[in-house]
């Protein structure tokens, strides 16, 4: 659907995109004077991954993904937090490359890697309208054939472990809760656990790079029309909703959307957090049938993450300024200070954490962040933490 069906003035549309650019602009100005913007950032980046997870359907606290971040980990991570943290470090990476980095064919290669693989070959966008259309050629790189091939190696090997537990347990079946699977007529069970596992990794019949390369043509042509950013930022959007390019990265979507205002210069200072406000939009406006709401949903999004940003930067200033007035009169090899930066960084911090960053025992990270004055946010006896609220 073009984005020429979509009036502004007759649909309610210029008002709310007036106002998300301009909240957008203000919050970035200020993250670019504030002394505590680095801090802003930084904190961001943790709301903004645990807000990812929330609209793909699972539960991540803050706190557990901070301490995992620190590998300070309270119990066994989860899948949820592995993820989370896949987000996490994708943001920061996307946040300390230049800002057309993400959206180029290198960037977008390193952040469709799957964690622990190296990068493939880069994907390519496709410069033209039509250029997604074309049929590739039979010699032509996949981009995702390194990563396929790694997958396929661990995918062989469960095999030969499922074959081989087969093998000491012999011929019975009586036993056995479902019946076995024949074997395969050239590799045995190998194979055959090998193809099964394989069908439920991915969909054999689904090209990620072409679909890649068909919302990279939406992309680059609403660059070309010179529209507004944050109204190109919507139709990427709605491109990446609707086209889903990546089956098992979704959340890669509105990074890229974010990565995408960064380019604009709309928000040059920091990495807008599509996510958290999209996390305060119900699911019926922002997955309507109406184009119109759709559009308006994503706008008040990025209005909501931008006021939710400035109240945000206020907190850390007024915190910064009552930390200030302890740290007067201290030497000047005391940790107080970087304990300060440290939990002004973060959206809280245990004393392992602050011990291990400050590389001092927890019995002295306790001391500092008493004579800090920090609230503490659990209120338990053991896996304390403390935060600014």
């Amino acid at each position: 659907m073009g984005h020429d069906s979509l009036d502004l003035s007759s649909h309610g549309l210029l008002k709310p995109l007036v106002r998300a650019e301009d909240l957008l602009a203000r919050l970035d100005e200020r993250v670019a004077r504030s002394n505590q913007g680095p801090g802003f950032v930084e904190r961001q980046h943790f709301t903004d991954a645990a807000a990812a997870l929330w609209l793909a359907g699972e539960l991540v606290h803050v706190e557990d993904l901070v301490l995992h971040d620190g590998r300070m980990d309270v119990r066994a991570p989860t899948h949820e937090i592995t993820r989370a943290h896949g987000v996490l470090r994708a943001r920061r990476r996307i946040a300390g490359n230049r800002p057309d980095w993400a959206l180029s064919p290198a960037g977008l290669g390193v952040l469709v890697a799957r964690e622990g693989e190296g990068a493939p070959p880069p994907v390519m966008p496709a410069e033209a309208p039509g250029h997604a259309e074309r049929a590739r050629e039979d010699d032509e790189p996949e981009p995702l054939a390194e990563e396929f091939a790694e997958i396929d190696a661990v995918l062989a090997r469960a095999g030969r472990t499922l074959a081989e537990k087969g093998a000491v347990q012999g011929a019975d079946t009586l036993s056995a809760p479902w019946p076995l699977p024949a074997p395969a007529a050239s590799g045995g069970f190998a194979e055959a656990g090998e193809a099964a596992l394989g069908a439920l990794m991915r969909d054999p019949d689904r090209d990620e790079t072409a679909l890649l390369g068909e919302w990279l043509t939406v992309v680059r042509r609403a660059e070309a029309e010179a529209l507004p950013p944050v109204m190109a930022a919507f139709l990427a959007w709605e491109a990446w909703e609707r086209i889903e390019p990546l089956e098992r990265q979704r959340w890669l979507g509105n990074l890229l959307v974010a990565a995408l205002l960064r380019k604009s210069g709309k928000t040059g200072a920091h990495l807008a957090g599509l996510s958290a406000g999209l996390r305060d939009i119900s699911r019926e406006r922002r997955q309507s049938r109406d184009r119109a709401t759709r559009c308006l949903a994503f706008l008040e999004a990025l209005s909501t993450a931008a006021l939710a940003g400035a109240k945000e930067i206020d907190r850390l200033e007024l915190a910064a300024a009552q930390m200030e007035r302890r740290l007067k009169g201290k030497r000047r090899n005391s940790s107080l200070p970087r304990l300060a930066e440290l939990i002004l960084s973060r959206p809280m911090v245990s004393a392992g954490l602050v011990a291990a960053e400050l590389k001092v025992t927890q019995r002295a990270a306790l001391n500092l962040i008493d004579e800090l004055g920090v609230r503490e946010l659990t209120g338990r006896g053991r896996y304390r933490a403390w935060g600014i609220v």
